[in-house]
């Protein structure tokens, strides 16, 4: 290694293949990386442990740019573990509820994050080995889990290597009430404190997240910066201007991400309905639903059910729709659907996505909601006043309008302001100006 090549370590629990929340965001920062010039060493839980426990999306892995080096270190989550030949004596004498509220206790004993705590010491054995090879100029930790942030700072404090804390969401805030997860004087609090003080730069998604931090922790306030979402162009291929739609009254809508009980399907599988039954939209619309039920490998079924009791007005559920058939995905939508928690403080990857295709999008979310920021000047957006199911209903009968209005400069103005929402358009001022600091 020279002062020219400078060597990053980077901490993703979730990493491809795996296909958690923020996998996208992961991969392209160490890409991003990669392609500056930084010679890149992943620090990841085994592929293993996403098949068993959350999922994977093998797709993912192509993405991944040759020239990065993937570290795995062991995991196990026990109180996920549906295998009764994995299952421990002690899970059969207590029973799954009392085994997996005594073994999340005993989780959090090194680190206080429920399932991901009992990860710290073989991270911490695992980034050390690692310096001891070959010495890091940088460590970037993305969360969650949040124990990754402690394997950042462990290196600090052992090594003196300077680190990034890259949120996603956040640690104390509820993302979705603007509330406290845990109070300022909590383990988790005194330890966020003492990460962000040691802290070299902290990334967040969007400036209402960065704000709330700034104001809850003024003596890193100049640390913050807020490095959004994008969408990667390795996703799309050549992106070409969309077309007005040819049949606008046999409408393809589409959803694509990860459904959890904090999207509200139900709202929108009663909106489409009513949509249908009081003509909004035409008697022929289709919505495509993809991606999956819930957080976990298991699919959720309740979740499941609203979706296959809405069949009859044209809904259809496909499951993964995995990352090399994405852009098929959207290409053969008229309109896509975002349905989103609740919150100011909410953000979304999958809007950077929808945005790149220049089609439109109709809003099914709260107008606070972070995305509606994003979309603020898409010329193709249409969004519910309110999440309620006429809300909905109203709103794609205007989507549809717009189908039948919208003209080829509208899809070309469309075009444009995707363009300027590329996640290396997001991800090159930081990584620039660390790799001027770092070589300097």
């Amino acid at each position: 290694m020279t002062a020219s090549t400078p060597h990053l370590i980077y901490i993703a629990w979730g990493f491809a293949p795996a296909r958690t929340g923020g996998v996208y965001r992961a991969v392209a920062t160490a890409n991003a990386f990669a392609e500056a010039g930084w010679k890149v060493t992943v620090v990841a839980a085994p592929a293993e442990a996403y098949e068993r426990y959350v999922g994977v999306d093998i797709s993912m892995s192509n993405a991944v740019d040759p020239r990065v080096t993937v570290e795995r270190v062991p995991f196990t989550w026990a109180t996920q573990e549906t295998d009764v030949r994995e299952f421990p004596r002690s899970r059969a004498l207590l029973g799954s509820r009392n085994y997996n509220r005594i073994r999340s206790r005993l989780d959090r004993l090194t680190f206080p994050e429920n399932n991901y705590g009992q990860w710290r010491g073989a991270l911490e054995n695992a980034l050390e080995l690692i310096h001891d090879r070959d010495p890091a100029d940088l460590v970037v930790a993305t969360a969650n889990p949040n124990v990754d942030f402690q394997g950042a700072y462990h290196l600090h404090k052992k090594a003196g290597v300077p680190f990034v804390m890259d949120y996603r969401d956040g640690w104390r805030l509820d993302v979705f009430d603007g509330g406290y997860l845990f109070p300022e004087k909590s383990r988790v609090g005194r330890l966020e404190k003492k990460y962000l003080q040691a802290a070299h730069e902290v990334w967040f998604v969007n400036d209402a997240i960065r704000e709330w931090h700034r104001k809850e922790y003024p003596f890193a306030a100049d640390k913050m910066q807020v490095v959004m979402n994008g969408w990667d162009p390795a996703l799309f291929g050549e992106r070409n201007v969309a077309l007005p739609v040819a049949n606008p009254d046999a409408p393809r809508f589409g959803y694509l991400g990860t459904i959890t009980p904090k999207v509200p399907l139900e709202a929108l599988m009663k909106g489409w309905t009513l949509a249908k039954a009081q003509d909004h939209i035409p008697a022929a619309s289709t919505l495509e639903v993809g991606g999956y039920l819930g957080y976990f490998a298991t699919p959720r079924g309740d979740l499941a059910t609203l979706l296959d009791d809405a069949r009859d007005a044209g809904v259809t559920f496909i499951g993964q729709v995995h990352k090399g058939q994405v852009a098929e995905f959207y290409e053969r939508q008229d309109a896509l659907v975002l349905a989103l928690g609740e919150g100011r403080y909410v953000t979304s990857g999958k809007v950077f996505e929808y945005v790149a295709t220049g089609k439109p999008i109709v809003s099914v979310h709260a107008p606070t909601n972070d995305s509606s920021n994003v979309l603020r000047d898409y010329p193709l957006w249409t969004a519910v006043p309110d999440v309620t199911p006429e809300a909905i209903a109203t709103t794609l009968g205007d989507t549809v309008k717009l189908l039948h209005s919208a003209t080829t400069a509208d899809y070309a103005r469309a075009h444009d302001a995707g363009e300027t929402l590329r996640r290396d358009a997001q991800l090159s001022p930081r990584i620039g100006s660390l790799t001027e600091e770092v070589t300097a």
